[in-house]
């Protein structure tokens, strides 16, 4: 118990340095660029993984060394792809549907994913 604890807690703080980039940058493509929430809200999705998926690696999940890197980060990569989904669905759904505000929509929306990335991850990509 002890072990998932100190686990959440690092993946809690690989999600807020990773919140930040994610939030940050679809405010900045959206506000700055002038490119649609939806578009942005991807865009920014998406970097942030690629900075999860190393900080995740390093810190939080233990993985067998001996897995083949390549196919670990193609899991990875299909784990966040569903993430973007749910992560895009409910954007959509908040901000056309509720009229939530998109900023306010994305925090959230980031709750949500974040709950299904540590749950999928650690049961398909910590080793037993």
């Amino acid at each position: 118990m002890k072990k998932l604890i100190e686990q959440l807690m690092k993946f809690g703080i690989v999600g807020v340095i990773c919140f930040g980039i994610d939030y940050g940058l679809m405010i900045f493509l959206t506000e700055i660029c002038g490119i649609s929430y939806l578009v942005s809200s991807g865009i920014s999705f998406s970097v942030s993984v690629m900075v999860n998926y190393t900080l995740s690696l390093k810190f939080v999940f233990e993985t067998d060394k001996d897995n083949n890197k390549v196919v670990e980060f193609l899991i990875f990569i299909i784990l966040s792809v569903v993430g973007l989904g749910i992560n895009q669905v409910l954007m959509w759904v908040c901000v056309d549907k509720l009229h939530v505000y998109y900023m306010i929509s994305k925090i959230g929306v980031t709750g949500v994913v974040m709950v299904y990335n540590f749950v999928t991850r650690k049961l398909i990509l910590e080793k037993s």
